[in-house]
């Protein structure tokens, strides 16, 4: 393992990055580079931010290896393949389309629409199969509100404090005596 050497300004691009960042990976890093560089040992380091040692090594190494790289890039993860996002803007105009209509009209045996309902429709319409949860996440994108009820409540009667046992005094202010 090599030791850092940081100019000045490197120095205080770490500690703006430090003061600055909204990221907790790039905050643990570059406190960590900043503590090696100041004679901290990496053991030290990694107790202090409750990571392996090899992670810290990593670190290092990755931070050597991008060395043309701007400081925040050379700090950062890099980047990682992962399962592509296989729903995601695919099913919203598919549910924006059916969601207004009645589902009994397309043979389902229910008078709303809902999360699995729309994932069934979706399996056997369409063919495409998703989680309840990527439908649900549509709805939201699309801010529908899909479990709103569709009726008003009543409002309290003038004397529901009578019928509660108390006075109803204050409510009958302002209204003609009654004989």
């Amino acid at each position: 393992m090599t030791h850092f050497k940081l100019s000045r300004t490197e120095r205080k691009e770490f500690e703006w990055l430090i003061a600055h960042t909204h990221s907790a990976r790039l905050l643990q890093r570059a406190q960590a580079l900043l503590w090696f560089v100041s004679g901290e040992s990496v053991e030290t380091i990694a107790l202090r931010l409750l990571v392996s040692r090899q992670s810290v090594y990593n670190w290092f190494e990755r931070f050597e290896r991008r060395a043309s790289s701007p400081l925040a890039t050379r700090l950062a993860d890099a980047h990682r393949s992962g399962r592509p996002r296989t729903a995601h803007g695919i099913i919203d105009p598919l549910i924006d389309a059916v969601i207004d209509t009645d589902p009994r009209e397309l043979g389902y045996r229910s008078t709303v629409w809902t999360a699995t309902l729309l994932q069934a429709y979706l399996s056997e319409e369409h063919r495409i199969s998703v989680s309840r949860k990527s439908v649900s996440f549509a709805l939201a994108r699309l801010q529908l509100r899909w479990k709103r009820p569709r009726h008003r409540l009543v409002l309290r009667p003038q004397t529901w404090r009578q019928a509660k046992g108390g006075s109803n005094v204050g409510s009958l202010a302002g209204s003609a005596p009654s004989c």
